[in-house]
């Protein structure tokens, strides 16, 4: 069996994982050569480029169908602009605002008397299937002085939402963390500005943790669909309880929460039983109103 371009012992936890996420929904495409013939099948121009904005466009045009075509260009615009200025938690939460209510683009009236507020919305939120899911493995970025290598990066609507690095079964799952995550938050941090979710796995251990977390507050992901469910340590339980689109995007739309503490902005994610608590009692509430 010929191994896949960008092959390293970490392949045979990414393999699986990707066939997983391809089966959920996800369409999924190897990135390694993706320069290789000069021009990008991403549509990127640059590997400094994280908005995959072909793909953008034509889903903002899909879930604006009523939109001037100058909002979803100034939309897109806001969405990829530069924020290196900013720390990576409060451009986190800029674009987490947009992605959650929208983009609101000034255009001028058409009478001429002043200015109209148009809102372009970046996500359908209520039908994941008008959303366009894309799983890239060995994904180049290249930031202001170092070019690193992705293992897998999710796009939804092209924008990076969810960052899954991956190591072999035999090493420590906490290397991912020290010895990869915080290097590329330092070295090519608008990776991080959009980004929902960071999943860590060696196949055998999973855990999951927002762009702020520290180790010791990266969460295993034990259950799918219920808290009376058996719980299992596992990258399929994990990918499944996370990553099908309609659980992931009810994660990144509902389940995220931006604190000021001693240290500064956090960013909060909800921890397995806390997600399948909420929805479990939501769920309830809602049968007893009928």
């Amino acid at each position: 069996m010929t191994p896949p371009s960008g092959y390293t012992e970490d392949a045979l936890v990414e393999q699986p994982a990707i066939a997983l996420l391809s089966s959920l929904g996800w369409e999924t495409f190897n990135a390694y050569s993706e320069f290789d013939k000069g021009i990008s099948p991403l549509g990127r121009e640059t590997k400094a480029e994280v908005v995959l904005k072909s793909r953008l466009r034509l889903a903002l045009l899909r879930i604006n169908p009523d939109v001037a075509i100058e909002s979803i260009h100034q939309a897109i615009e806001e969405l990829a602009r530069d924020r290196s200025r900013m720390s990576a938690v409060a451009a986190n939460r800029e674009i987490y605002q947009l992605l959650k209510n929208g983009v609101r683009v000034l255009l001028p009236d058409p009478d001429g008397d002043g200015e109209t507020v148009e809102v372009v919305h970046v996500i359908d939120w209520n039908n994941h299937l008008n959303n366009d899911f894309l799983l890239c493995s060995q994904f180049w970025i290249t930031g202001e002085m170092h070019t690193r290598r992705a293992d897998l990066v999710g796009f939804v609507n092209g924008l990076p939402l969810l960052f899954i690095e991956l190591k072999a079964s035999h090493r420590r799952l906490e290397s991912a963390y020290r010895n990869n995550l915080r290097d590329y938050k330092d070295t090519v941090p608008q990776l991080f500005w959009p980004n929902a979710l960071i999943i860590l796995s060696n196949g055998s251990q999973s855990r999951i943790g927002s762009i702020t977390a520290g180790w010791e507050h990266f969460a295993e992901w034990k259950k799918i669909g219920s808290e009376d469910e058996a719980g299992r340590v596992s990258l399929e339980t994990m990918l499944r309880g996370v990553c099908d689109p309609v659980r992931f995007l009810d994660l990144a739309e509902n389940f995220s929460l931006f604190q000021e503490s001693t240290g500064g902005l956090i960013k909060l994610t909800a921890k397995n039983h806390q997600y399948l608590g909420v929805n479990t009692e939501y769920v309830n509430k809602d049968v007893a109103l009928f």
